[in-house]
């Protein structure tokens, strides 16, 4: 078989190109740390890279919104002791009300301050976070979930919990209504009784003068009661709150988790495993200067070198 000048350079050439191309394609992967830098390079890897980024980005979202959750819930459970410390006030002055040798005034200030802590327990119910949420908004409103209406204070709001977009339910806000407006009455099982109505009634009965000390003592027993009704109620939230948030560290550590695995998952499909690199580009970089010398000598095997 006769093979012509001609081919013997065009086959150097082609040789020395390819040679040139493989070592290229390992100096980019050296540089990248990437085995997989394009879907061509490996079709089934490249899919399995791309199915564990997009499993590590649900992933991202989930915590986002997880710590939306658990940041709302630390801002009830923290509304909800502040309620608490503020009912102790006014079961105090309730009961202090009580004495038999209060005078008509003296119980009038005591009023004057439970109307105080009436507002300051208002103002808690109606707390918001950062975003603007109401914590204890329910399903979610733009307005303030406990109105203080002439008949007393109502929810404006729809009942229930919003929740977080997380791949566990976790809640965003808690059940206004069921938190100050239902407290089981213990004195009617079965019914409710408002945290704000007790209240309510309990200073309108102490700021009416001239009542005997019978008709005292059966308002502060009255109140009393209500009170401490709505208190236990409260407790039972923000303990609720409570648990919530240790929910929430148990999804969290099981997210990260899930994270870390997809991250690992795709790091075994697309990274370099850099001592085998290294290897193969140093045998590839020999090739490619044993083809760069093949070249050489067969540029000297012309018959024009040797007419000259």
């Amino acid at each position: 078989m006769r093979i012509s000048t001609a081919y013997a350079f065009e086959s150097s050439v082609a040789n020395l190109q390819r040679r040139q191309s493989a070592l290229t394609d390992s100096q980019e992967q050296l540089t990248s740390g990437k085995r997989v830098q394009r879907a061509s390079d490996d079709p089934a890897a490249a899919a399995q890279a791309e199915r564990a980024l997009a499993a590590s980005s649900r992933v991202v979202a989930q915590q986002r919104a997880l710590d939306a959750s658990k940041n709302d819930m630390q801002l009830s459970e923290s509304a909800l002791g502040d309620a608490s410390n503020l009912i102790v006030q006014a079961r105090d002055l309730v009961v202090t009300a009580g004495n038999g040798t209060y005078t008509d005034s003296d119980r009038a200030t005591l009023v004057q301050q439970l109307q105080g802590l009436r507002t300051d327990l208002l103002g808690v119910a109606n707390r918001t976070d950062a975003n603007g949420r109401y914590l204890f908004g329910g399903q979610g409103s733009d307005t303030q979930p406990l109105v203080d209406a002439p008949g007393g204070v109502t929810y404006n709001g729809s009942s229930g919990q919003q929740q977080a977009a997380t791949s566990e339910t976790m809640p965003l806000s808690i059940d206004g209504r069921a938190a100050w407006l239902q407290a089981p009455d213990p004195a009617n099982p079965g019914s409710t009784i408002s945290l704000f109505d007790s209240l309510d009634q309990t200073i309108n009965a102490l700021a009416t003068p001239g009542q005997s000390s019978a008709q005292i003592a059966q308002t502060v027993s009255r109140g009393l009661g209500g009170i401490d009704a709505a208190s236990a109620n409260l407790s039972a939230w923000r303990s609720h709150a409570g648990a919530q948030l240790t929910r929430a560290d148990g999804i969290d550590a099981r997210l990260s988790q899930a994270k870390l695995d997809a991250q690992t998952q795709r790091s075994t499909a697309e990274d370099l495993d850099m001592v085998q690199a290294v290897s193969e580009f140093q045998s590839r970089q020999s090739g490619y200067d044993a083809a760069l010398k093949t070249y050489s000598m067969v540029q000297q095997m012309s018959l024009f070198q040797y007419i000259k």
